[in-house]
């Protein structure tokens, strides 16, 4: 039974990734934010969708008849791929509205450029290093965090999200530093051990999933063996054992920020943002 008085109790709600068939971790987000907004029972509908796998969000979409739909990109930066291709190819304008003879359809804006970004960074933070107090657990205040995200040249915007939850963390004085850090743009994560002036450190991956670049290719950066790395996947062992020391400094490194539970409040965030933006959100939605 849908919630009462939900503004979306007619509407769908459509979860969109990447998708890879690389890598079957890609995907598991999607599926866990859908399945906790299809509990809470908020939509008539939610389904997954992916762009570069099955279910493709152009079928996904051709099966839905809701007289409004929500797509909510499950992306870090609003890029290429969330800002200009997939809008771009299933219609959508500059306004990220599409109307047709069954009702309208929203592509909502990414959640990884969301403000609420910070709040999960800190309970990623926290959570590790409460998990694994060893020695102890470090006050923030001793403690320098680092964000880190993929980075590209081909686009300079996909480096802004991180660089902008860093700025936002920093004011606020809690740790006793904070750096955004990349894999193919300087500042490096494999310097991380140099930038921080502390021996306790946090890395916080800005990614949407635990894929390869999160469980393999960032802990070999932080300085883990590659074969030794490569040898707990193929066990199915976890890729970096919190805390681990390198060079002179103990690490805690994190799963990705968007594996975490808070993430399908921010999804409905920007559900609630797209249709706030056209006076809707008590429409057709009743």
């Amino acid at each position: 039974m849908l919630v009462q008085g939900s503004p979306f109790s007619n509407d769908a709600l459509v979860v969109l990734g990447h998708g890879t068939d690389l890598n079957p971790q890609s995907a598991a987000p999607v599926v866990q934010h859908a399945l906790e907004l299809r509990r809470r029972r908020l939509f008539r509908e939610v389904r997954e969708s992916f762009w570069k796998q099955e279910p493709r969000i152009q079928t996904v979409l051709a099966g839905l008849s809701a007289p409004r739909i929500f797509i909510a990109p499950l992306f870090i930066s609003d890029g290429y791929f969330a800002g200009e291709a997939i809008p771009q190819d299933l219609g959508f304008g500059p306004s990220r509205i599409l109307r047709n003879a069954s009702g309208v359809v929203y592509f909502c804006q990414p959640v990884g450029t969301h403000e609420s970004m910070t709040r999960i960074i800190h309970s990623r933070a926290t959570g590790i290093v409460n998990q694994f107090p060893f020695p102890r657990a470090p006050k923030p205040a001793e403690t320098t965090l680092f964000i880190a995200g993929h980075g590209t040249g081909r686009n300079p915007g996909s480096r802004l999200p991180v660089e902008h939850q860093a700025n936002l963390i920093r004011a606020q004085n809690i740790y006793a530093a904070v750096h955004a850090v990349f894999m193919e743009e300087d500042p490096r994560i494999g310097d991380c051990h140099k930038l921080a002036a502390t021996r306790h450190c946090i890395v916080v991956p800005f990614f949407i999933s635990d894929g390869l670049h999160v469980v393999e290719d960032i802990p070999v950066l932080l300085g883990e063996p590659a074969n030794a790395v490569k040898a707990r996947l193929a066990a199915a062992l976890p890729t970096w054992r919190n805390p681990t020391e390198k060079h002179g400094k103990l690490f805690w490194y994190t799963s990705s920020v968007g594996t975490d539970p808070g993430l399908a409040d921010v999804i409905l965030e920007r559900v609630h943002e797209a249709a706030r933006g056209q006076g809707e959100e008590s429409g057709t939605g009743n």
